[in-house]
């Protein structure tokens, strides 16, 4: 069974940054493909990244690659999403979502972030 609680999000102005942290129960955490995923009011939940259970492979959604980071500290069992240059179009909740298989079958219970004007 895994756990997975994001903190982090908040309010910021547009242009300011971020971090995200996804903390995980797991035993095995460093075997973990974690993903970021975010949803805006109305929309459909988008991919935003995911990293491999090392840390060594990440792999972004094309149009967030040069302002969005994906990182892990697997002796903390957390990944985080460092997000700089924000804009209002990045307001969502975002959730963190563990692989099992070949579906992310663990998900956390969201963070919202607002980005204002």
């Amino acid at each position: 069974q895994v756990q997975l609680v994001e903190s982090g999000g908040g309010l910021v102005q547009a242009g300011g940054s971020l971090r995200l942290s996804c903390a995980a129960s797991a035993r095995t955490f460093s075997s973990l493909v974690i993903a970021w995923f975010r949803q805006a009011p109305g929309k459909e939940r988008e991919f935003v990244g995911r990293i491999s259970g090392s840390g060594g492979v990440t792999y972004y959604t094309d149009s967030l690659k040069g302002r969005f980071t994906i990182s892990r500290d697997n002796a903390k069992n957390t990944v985080y999403l460092q997000m700089n240059s924000l804009k209002p179009e990045d307001t969502a909740v975002y959730y963190c979502a563990a692989l099992k298989g070949a579906e992310y079958h663990y998900w956390g219970q969201g963070t919202q972030v607002t980005v204002s004007s």
